[in-house]
């Protein structure tokens, strides 16, 4: 059984973290562990940080805390390269990193309390929240959704999984300001038994299997995803898939996964398709005008006949499309017209690292345009960049595998005509999984590489030497695999991906 907390926050007030010993299990380089600690200090708890990485590897986040004058950086302990057990034995609350597993985990199972910084934040906010999760297209569903309202006019707020923490942000919030939070299955673990999540819109993105390496099954981390709704109530809103699941990824009962949560969830559900919705369906879908452009179509419950929220979009991608209108409906929900959030989310421009176009290049008579999808960290999403684009792309992955199938990848790769102009690939796990296949289909493609610097020699090499004409040639860096090995994380690899192509391109 997955671990249960307890009912609540151990912090009655944020008045009562004042003089408490707190551990901050992982202080990273991402932000939410200096997060914890900045607001824990201004909080005036004593405040022991422990990570496992040295303080060499940490030593950006450890002198951004040190230098900060505004800190009483007097009661702040680093506990760097190791963790101690009297650390977590005497702290009167542990914050864990969503990251650590609580199962088997010593360090933990001797603390005598344990938080994270959003069951902090679901504590003692009063703001509306909108929760989202999934395995694809969560991070630029949150990115519309906040795009949209903040442009709106909506004093509103982002965070979660999307590497901004909700503590940094807690007192700025009251009843009036929608907050959008980006949950992983591992930040919903965290909340198991808590009763705090209750969000005004929760929805849940495509699910394909991801994080396999952790769960072992699609049960057990479909389960965490369903703590989103848990405790929602007719009042408040669900929203989830109405198409088909991938083949061989849907659940054993052979319904889809979009309708066993709409059966368990005890909000007003409401759906989404890519195709109109059958009579008795309530939510949002995507239509054809008559010169074959898109729209997006919204029926709720009480409204008289459906209504357009959405036209066309400035970012690439069927996928994208899916994502902005379920951005849409969530505006439509916090009572903003339909007009208006058509006009708005004409110009969203995406997101940093998903499918983000940031160069051109020129080179001899022909030009090209890079974008950096470095957070397609699962093989299904690279399949959807190169679905993206209505030529083919060259096409730039690889890496360390999760313990994921790339069936879907390899099928797309060896059977989909013009699937790819080129391939090139990052040496790794993952890139030993996907190479025998490519070669019994005589797919030709480049690499592996043991760095980026040698694949982007390679490439540019190759453009330099081509003798066709190309005009806008996509070039997607798209890894569907994690970073471990030649870079911190994803984020480090998609902005040494774009630092590089602009100085040789």
């Amino acid at each position: 059984m997955p671990h249960s907390y307890n009912k609540g926050c151990y912090f009655k007030s944020l008045s009562d973290i004042q003089n408490k010993n707190i551990t901050i299990m992982g202080l990273g380089l991402n932000g939410g562990g200096e997060a914890c600690v900045r607001f824990f200090l201004k909080h005036g708890a004593n405040v022991l940080v422990t990570d496992m990485k040295t303080r060499e590897q940490l030593q950006q986040t450890v002198d951004k805390l040190l230098n900060d004058k505004n800190l009483d950086t007097s009661r702040l302990t680093f506990r760097l390269g190791e963790h101690l057990i009297e650390d977590f034995e005497n702290a009167d609350c542990v914050i864990k990193n969503p990251g650590v597993k609580y199962d088997g985990n010593k360090y933990l199972a001797a603390s005598k309390n344990i938080e994270t910084d959003l069951s902090i934040f679901l504590a003692f906010t009063k703001a509306p929240v909108i929760a989202v999760t999934g395995s694809k297209g969560k991070s630029s569903t949150v990115s519309a959704i906040y795009y949209g309202l903040k442009t709106a006019g909506f004093q509103t707020f982002l965070g979660g999984n999307i590497t901004v923490s909700p503590l940094t942000f807690l007192e700025k919030t009251n009843q009036d300001t929608p907050v959008v939070i980006e949950f992983s299955s591992w930040q919903l673990a965290d909340l198991r038994g808590r009763g705090l999540l209750k969000p005004h819109i929760s929805i849940i993105t495509k699910i394909v299997p991801d994080h396999q390496n952790w769960y072992g099954a699609m049960a057990p981390y479909v389960d965490d995803k369903k703590l989103i709704f848990q405790d929602q109530d007719k009042g408040c809103y669900s929203v989830f898939d109405f198409g088909e699941d991938e083949p061989g990824t849907g659940p054993e009962n052979s319904k889809t996964w979009g309708e066993e949560f709409a059966s368990e969830s005890k909000a007003t559900v409401l759906r989404y398709w890519n195709q109109k919705l059958p009579e008795g369906k309530f939510g949002v879908w995507q239509e054809r005008n008559a010169d074959g452009s898109f729209k997006g179509k919204v029926f709720l419950p009480g409204m008289p006949e459906p209504e357009t929220i959405l036209g066309e979009l400035s970012v690439p991608g069927d996928h994208m499309k899916t994502n902005v209108l379920n951005a849409a409906l969530a505006m439509y929900l916090m009572g903003l017209p339909g007009s208006l959030i058509k006009k708005i989310m004409k110009d969203f421009p995406g997101v940093e690292h998903r499918l983000q176009f940031f160069h051109e290049n020129k080179t001899g008579t022909s030009s090209y345009k890079f974008y950096n999808d470095t957070c397609a960290t699962v093989p299904d999403s690279v399949v959807a960049a190169c679905k993206s684009f209505e030529k083919p792309v060259i096409l730039l992955t690889g890496g360390t595998d999760k313990g994921l199938e790339f069936t879907k990848l390899t099928e797309y790769l060896t059977t989909s005509k013009n699937a790819v102009k080129d391939l090139y690939f990052l040496a790794g796990t993952a890139t030993d999984k996907t190479l025998p296949e490519l070669q019994k289909s005589g797919i030709s493609y480049k690499g592996p590489f043991p760095s980026l610097d040698e694949l982007l020699l390679a490439l540019k090499k190759d453009l330099e030497e081509s003798k066709e004409a190309v005009d806008d040639q996509p070039i997607v860096f798209s890894p569907g695999a994690t970073s471990f090995g030649m870079f911190q994380n994803e984020f480090d690899r998609g902005n040494q991906f774009m630092n590089k192509v602009k100085e040789n391109f």
